[in-house]
């Protein structure tokens, strides 16, 4: 399929965020003009009928979109609009219902090859169907509207759990048993017990009481070598964690606390000083109001300050006024 082009790309966003995707891509400076707008989805015109969107220019989407496409057109028919994006090897199809993503199509056997152009047909309403286009790359959702359709377990502590797996599936993360994670904000340990199924020992922070269930894998200190996944819980809030607390063990920092952005932010900077060793960060970032979206690059400065080189920020599907804030060494 020859490189295509467009005056117009839309978003998928989640119910609720289209104001503020507005005020995120204003912010930005890219000179992209909103335009038709239904809920949970925005199209966006390119500057300039001279300066037409390209696949290139959806590499570094906004926060707030979990699917960003090139607009190839509308259409009255799911078909006809199908046929628009000709020549993709994927194709997805949904529905937006009241700004909520169903899919239409049995789950994918597995996801788009990297480079691979993927179509995104979605139905907004009779006989209004839009077809759009995007390339799949890492850091990008390989799911149907950039929604993982993941369904919180019963038995799980809390809907943290569901957060972190939304975040790996949608960013591709993966980990090793060799990895430690510190979280702060742990109890009552959704994201631990997500980790210990994954094989990755936790240092969590948290005055509060863990859930049984992952206080099964509970050590009383970080061990130097265990063939087995453990928690560590320290009883501390996070500001009172000593460079002790950590064994010089953690590779990963994470965090859910009820904190500011900001405060989340510089705690990952004191914690990657006491522990060097740190080399990935993922933080929920809690926002009081999504216009707060405008201090992405504040955020994404102190971050690179901290050493960190590949920085994304996205709003995920289970997310309200929340964003996940992924920093990465390479």
């Amino acid at each position: 399929m020859s490189a295509p082009g467009s005056l117009f790309v839309f978003a998928l966003t989640n119910a609720g965020s289209e104001k503020s995707l507005k005020e995120e891509v204003s912010a930005s400076g890219a000179g992209w003009r909103p335009g038709y707008q239904r809920r949970g989805f925005v199209m966006f015109k390119a500057p300039s009928d001279a300066q037409p969107f390209t696949l290139r220019s959806l590499e570094d989407p906004p926060a707030l979109s979990r699917r960003l496409c090139l607009s190839m057109g509308k259409a009255t028919t799911q078909e006809d609009a199908a046929a628009l994006a000709a020549g993709a090897t994927v194709i997805h199809h949904l529905r937006l219902t009241n700004g909520r993503v169903e899919r239409l199509d049995p789950p994918p056997a597995g996801p788009p090859a990297a480079g691979e152009q993927v179509a995104t047909v979605v139905e907004l309403g009779a006989e209004e169907f839009w077809a759009g286009l995007h390339r799949n790359a890492p850091l990008i959702s390989p799911d149907p509207g950039g929604s993982g359709g993941i369904i919180l377990p019963d038995g799980v502590p809390s809907r943290a759990w569901l957060k972190l797996e939304e975040a790996v599936r949608f960013f591709g993360l993966r980990f090793t048993p060799r990895d430690v994670v510190v979280e702060l904000g742990c109890a009552p340990g959704g994201v631990v017990y997500a980790l210990l199924q994954r094989g990755v020992s936790v240092i969590g922070v948290d005055p509060a009481r863990l859930a049984p269930v992952v206080m099964t894998a509970a050590v009383p200190s970080v061990p130097e070598t265990s063939s087995v996944p453990w928690v560590f819980h320290c009883k501390k809030p996070a500001a009172l964690v000593s460079k002790r607390d950590l064994a010089g063990r953690a590779t990963w920092f994470m965090s859910d606390m009820n904190q500011s952005p900001e405060v989340a932010i510089k705690e990952c900077g004191r914690f990657r000083r006491m522990c060097p060793s740190i080399r990935s960060a993922l933080i929920t970032l809690k926002l009081t109001d999504l216009s707060q979206i405008t201090s992405k690059p504040q955020w994404f400065a102190s971050m690179r300050d901290m050493g960190f080189r590949t920085i994304r920020l996205q709003q995920l599907s289970v997310h309200n006024r929340e964003l996940a804030l992924l920093a990465l060494n390479g």
